[in-house]
Protein backbone atom coordinates (compact mmCIF):
# COMPACT_ATOMS: atom_id res chain seq x y z
CA UNK A 1 0.00 0.00 0.00
CA UNK A 2 1.33 3.24 -1.06
CA UNK A 3 0.75 6.14 2.13
CA UNK A 4 0.11 9.72 0.88
CA UNK A 5 1.30 12.54 3.76
CA UNK A 6 0.61 15.81 4.67
CA UNK A 7 3.66 17.26 5.23
CA UNK A 8 2.43 20.73 6.60
CA UNK A 9 0.87 19.76 9.99
CA UNK A 10 1.71 22.81 12.21
CA UNK A 11 -0.52 21.88 15.59
CA UNK A 12 0.36 18.08 15.99
CA UNK A 13 4.67 18.02 17.56
CA UNK A 14 4.15 13.90 16.96
CA UNK A 15 3.25 13.87 13.47
CA UNK A 16 6.96 13.33 12.21
CA UNK A 17 6.57 9.81 13.81
CA UNK A 18 4.46 8.87 10.64
CA UNK A 19 7.53 9.50 8.63
CA UNK A 20 9.79 7.14 10.97
CA UNK A 21 7.66 4.50 10.95
CA UNK A 22 6.84 4.55 7.27
CA UNK A 23 11.13 4.70 6.77
CA UNK A 24 11.76 1.89 9.52
CA UNK A 25 9.09 -0.47 8.16
CA UNK A 26 10.14 -0.14 4.31
CA UNK A 27 6.94 1.39 3.22
CA UNK A 28 6.75 3.82 0.11
CA UNK A 29 5.01 6.75 0.82
CA UNK A 30 4.61 10.79 -0.83
CA UNK A 31 4.26 13.52 1.03
CA UNK A 32 2.27 16.57 -0.13
CA UNK A 33 1.58 19.82 1.24
CA UNK A 34 -1.99 21.29 1.57
CA UNK A 35 -3.56 24.47 1.77
CA UNK A 36 -6.86 25.11 3.30
CA UNK A 37 -8.12 26.76 -0.31
CA UNK A 38 -6.64 23.24 -2.33
CA UNK A 39 -9.39 21.93 -4.87
CA UNK A 40 -7.27 18.60 -5.14
CA UNK A 41 -4.44 16.64 -4.12
CA UNK A 42 -1.45 16.69 -6.48
CA UNK A 43 0.16 13.21 -6.26
CA UNK A 44 3.30 12.50 -8.41
CA UNK A 45 2.91 8.27 -7.93
CA UNK A 46 0.24 6.72 -10.18
CA UNK A 47 -1.11 4.59 -7.85
CA UNK A 48 -4.73 3.66 -6.49
CA UNK A 49 -3.72 1.17 -3.55
CA UNK A 50 -3.42 5.09 -1.35
CA UNK A 51 -4.03 5.76 2.01
CA UNK A 52 -3.81 9.55 3.05
CA UNK A 53 -2.50 10.37 6.65
CA UNK A 54 -2.79 14.85 7.10
CA UNK A 55 -4.97 17.46 8.00
CA UNK A 56 -9.05 17.24 8.07
CA UNK A 57 -8.87 19.05 4.58
CA UNK A 58 -6.52 16.29 2.84
CA UNK A 59 -8.79 13.81 4.44
CA UNK A 60 -12.11 15.44 2.57
CA UNK A 61 -10.25 16.33 -0.47
CA UNK A 62 -9.02 12.18 -1.17
CA UNK A 63 -12.78 11.60 -0.37
CA UNK A 64 -13.69 12.52 -4.21
CA UNK A 65 -10.73 10.05 -5.01
CA UNK A 66 -12.97 7.16 -5.93
CA UNK A 67 -10.48 4.89 -7.31
CA UNK A 68 -8.17 4.86 -3.98
CA UNK A 69 -8.39 2.19 -1.63
CA UNK A 70 -8.85 2.69 0.86
CA UNK A 71 -8.57 6.34 0.13
CA UNK A 72 -10.25 8.58 2.97
CA UNK A 73 -12.92 7.25 5.38
CA UNK A 74 -13.84 11.18 5.96
CA UNK A 75 -17.75 11.50 6.59
CA UNK A 76 -20.28 9.27 6.19
CA UNK A 77 -20.55 6.84 9.85
CA UNK A 78 -18.11 9.45 11.42
CA UNK A 79 -21.20 12.22 11.77
CA UNK A 80 -22.53 11.75 15.04
CA UNK A 81 -26.06 11.92 13.61
CA UNK A 82 -24.59 8.16 12.21
CA UNK A 83 -22.99 6.60 15.38
CA UNK A 84 -25.61 7.97 18.18
CA UNK A 85 -28.38 5.40 17.03
CA UNK A 86 -25.81 2.82 17.71
CA UNK A 87 -23.88 3.87 21.04
CA UNK A 88 -27.05 6.01 22.26
CA UNK A 89 -26.47 6.25 26.02
CA UNK A 90 -22.78 4.93 25.90
CA UNK A 91 -21.52 8.82 24.83
CA UNK A 92 -20.71 10.88 26.84
CA UNK A 93 -22.52 13.75 25.46
CA UNK A 94 -25.50 11.62 24.06
CA UNK A 95 -27.73 14.53 23.53
CA UNK A 96 -26.23 17.42 21.52
CA UNK A 97 -27.50 20.03 19.08
CA UNK A 98 -25.84 21.32 15.97
CA UNK A 99 -25.91 24.58 14.52
CA UNK A 100 -23.31 27.27 12.80
CA UNK A 101 -20.68 29.00 14.40
CA UNK A 102 -23.05 32.53 14.40
CA UNK A 103 -26.32 31.29 15.43
CA UNK A 104 -28.10 32.99 18.39
CA UNK A 105 -27.32 30.50 21.46
CA UNK A 106 -29.91 30.91 24.66
CA UNK A 107 -27.56 31.33 27.58
CA UNK A 108 -28.85 30.83 30.74
CA UNK A 109 -27.40 32.98 33.96
CA UNK A 110 -24.46 31.80 34.45
CA UNK A 111 -24.86 28.90 32.36
CA UNK A 112 -21.32 26.76 30.66
CA UNK A 113 -22.04 25.37 27.40
CA UNK A 114 -19.69 22.22 25.72
CA UNK A 115 -19.04 23.56 22.22
CA UNK A 116 -16.80 22.12 19.82
CA UNK A 117 -16.48 21.40 15.41
CA UNK A 118 -19.13 19.15 13.94
CA UNK A 119 -17.71 18.12 10.67
CA UNK A 120 -14.15 19.78 10.63
CA UNK A 121 -13.31 18.33 13.66
CA UNK A 122 -9.75 20.35 13.57
CA UNK A 123 -10.75 23.74 12.91
CA UNK A 124 -10.97 24.52 16.32
CA UNK A 125 -10.34 22.83 20.22
CA UNK A 126 -13.68 22.08 21.43
CA UNK A 127 -13.88 23.36 25.31
CA UNK A 128 -16.53 24.96 28.18
CA UNK A 129 -17.49 28.25 26.66
CA UNK A 130 -19.44 30.60 29.22
CA UNK A 131 -21.46 33.18 27.16
CA UNK A 132 -19.05 36.55 26.76
CA UNK A 133 -16.12 33.90 26.38
CA UNK A 134 -18.08 32.52 23.08
CA UNK A 135 -18.99 35.36 21.68
CA UNK A 136 -15.62 36.93 21.81
CA UNK A 137 -13.97 33.75 20.28
CA UNK A 138 -16.60 34.32 17.17
CA UNK A 139 -15.09 37.76 16.95
CA UNK A 140 -11.60 36.27 16.88
CA UNK A 141 -11.67 33.34 15.14
CA UNK A 142 -13.51 35.23 11.90
CA UNK A 143 -10.75 37.81 12.19
CA UNK A 144 -8.23 34.76 12.02
CA UNK A 145 -5.96 34.85 8.66
CA UNK A 146 -4.38 30.94 9.62
CA UNK A 147 -8.13 29.70 10.67
CA UNK A 148 -10.30 27.96 8.26
CA UNK A 149 -13.60 28.99 10.12
CA UNK A 150 -16.26 30.82 8.67
CA UNK A 151 -20.05 32.17 9.99
CA UNK A 152 -21.15 28.90 8.20
CA UNK A 153 -18.99 26.52 9.90
CA UNK A 154 -21.01 23.97 11.73
CA UNK A 155 -20.62 22.97 15.43
CA UNK A 156 -22.30 20.71 18.27
CA UNK A 157 -23.13 21.88 21.42
CA UNK A 158 -23.90 20.49 24.90
CA UNK A 159 -23.85 20.40 28.26
CA UNK A 160 -20.22 20.00 30.20
CA UNK A 161 -19.33 16.69 31.42
CA UNK A 162 -16.81 15.49 33.66
CA UNK A 163 -14.40 13.02 33.49
CA UNK A 164 -11.72 11.31 35.27
CA UNK A 165 -9.27 10.27 32.71
CA UNK A 166 -9.59 9.83 28.68
CA UNK A 167 -8.05 7.75 26.13
CA UNK A 168 -7.77 7.35 22.12
CA UNK A 169 -7.94 3.96 20.78
CA UNK A 170 -7.14 3.13 17.23
CA UNK A 171 -9.52 0.12 15.31
CA UNK A 172 -8.40 -1.21 12.12
CA UNK A 173 -10.56 -4.15 10.85
CA UNK A 174 -12.07 -4.78 13.98
CA UNK A 175 -9.18 -5.10 16.48
CA UNK A 176 -7.86 -2.52 18.72
CA UNK A 177 -4.12 -1.69 17.82
CA UNK A 178 -3.08 0.54 20.35
CA UNK A 179 -4.77 2.79 23.12
CA UNK A 180 -3.28 5.26 25.66
CA UNK A 181 -4.29 7.87 28.11
CA UNK A 182 -3.85 11.10 26.73
CA UNK A 183 -5.57 12.89 29.98
CA UNK A 184 -6.17 12.91 33.67
CA UNK A 185 -7.88 15.47 35.84
CA UNK A 186 -7.94 16.56 39.14
CA UNK A 187 -5.27 14.30 41.19
CA UNK A 188 -6.52 10.76 39.76
CA UNK A 189 -2.90 9.06 39.50
CA UNK A 190 -1.18 8.53 36.28
CA UNK A 191 -1.33 5.19 34.52
CA UNK A 192 0.59 3.67 31.89
CA UNK A 193 -1.74 1.76 30.25
CA UNK A 194 -5.88 1.87 29.41
CA UNK A 195 -7.13 -0.21 32.51
CA UNK A 196 -8.76 -3.43 31.37
CA UNK A 197 -12.17 -2.45 32.24
CA UNK A 198 -11.28 0.62 29.27
CA UNK A 199 -10.50 -1.72 27.05
CA UNK A 200 -13.31 -4.25 27.55
CA UNK A 201 -15.70 -1.27 26.91
CA UNK A 202 -14.10 -0.31 23.75
CA UNK A 203 -14.15 -3.64 22.77
CA UNK A 204 -18.16 -4.05 23.38
CA UNK A 205 -18.20 -0.16 21.63
CA UNK A 206 -16.90 -2.08 18.63
CA UNK A 207 -19.32 -5.33 18.67
CA UNK A 208 -22.17 -2.97 19.02
CA UNK A 209 -21.27 -0.89 16.04
CA UNK A 210 -17.55 -1.33 14.10
CA UNK A 211 -18.24 1.99 12.40
CA UNK A 212 -15.75 1.93 10.05
CA UNK A 213 -12.64 -0.41 8.60
CA UNK A 214 -10.50 1.89 10.12
CA UNK A 215 -11.11 4.37 12.72
CA UNK A 216 -10.38 5.87 15.84
CA UNK A 217 -12.44 6.36 19.14
CA UNK A 218 -11.49 8.91 21.99
CA UNK A 219 -13.20 7.04 25.59
CA UNK A 220 -12.98 8.28 28.97
CA UNK A 221 -14.23 7.44 32.50
CA UNK A 222 -16.95 8.80 34.30
CA UNK A 223 -18.70 8.50 37.37
CA UNK A 224 -21.19 6.91 35.45
CA UNK A 225 -18.19 4.30 34.33
CA UNK A 226 -16.87 4.38 30.72
CA UNK A 227 -18.25 6.71 27.86
CA UNK A 228 -17.03 7.30 24.51
CA UNK A 229 -16.00 11.10 24.00
CA UNK A 230 -16.21 10.80 20.24
CA UNK A 231 -15.35 9.24 17.12
CA UNK A 232 -12.41 10.62 14.88
CA UNK A 233 -11.35 9.70 11.24
CA UNK A 234 -8.06 7.28 11.35
CA UNK A 235 -7.05 10.08 8.19
CA UNK A 236 -6.65 13.02 10.38
CA UNK A 237 -6.51 11.58 14.03
CA UNK A 238 -3.55 13.05 15.79
CA UNK A 239 -1.00 11.10 17.70
CA UNK A 240 -0.05 11.49 21.39
CA UNK A 241 3.55 10.68 23.48
CA UNK A 242 2.20 7.46 24.27
CA UNK A 243 1.10 6.27 20.73
CA UNK A 244 2.62 2.86 19.16
CA UNK A 245 2.52 4.69 15.23
CA UNK A 246 5.19 1.93 14.37
CA UNK A 247 2.10 -0.49 15.30
CA UNK A 248 -0.43 1.34 14.08
CA UNK A 249 0.40 2.07 9.97
CA UNK A 250 2.02 -1.25 10.23
CA UNK A 251 -1.43 -2.87 11.22
CA UNK A 252 -2.78 -0.50 8.47
CA UNK A 253 -0.55 -1.61 5.71
CA UNK A 254 -1.20 -5.83 6.61
CA UNK A 255 -4.81 -5.06 6.63
CA UNK A 256 -5.50 -2.87 3.57
CA UNK A 257 -2.94 -4.52 1.36
CA UNK A 258 -4.32 -8.16 1.90
CA UNK A 259 -8.06 -6.41 0.51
Amino acid sequence: MYFLVQANIYLDPDHYKVFDALDELGIAYEVVNIKPTDTEIAMKANRKDVFVYGSVTMARLAKQYKDWFPGSFYGGNHLYEVYARHYGSHLLNDEIKIGKLTDDLVWQKGEKKFIKPYKEAKIFTGKVFEKEEWEDFIIEALAHPKLSITKDSEIQISKPKTTIKEARVWIVGGQIIDAGYYKFNGDFAFEASVAAEGMAFAKEMISLFNLEEAFVMDICLTSDGWKIVEINCINSSGFYTNTDVKSIIKALNLYFSNR
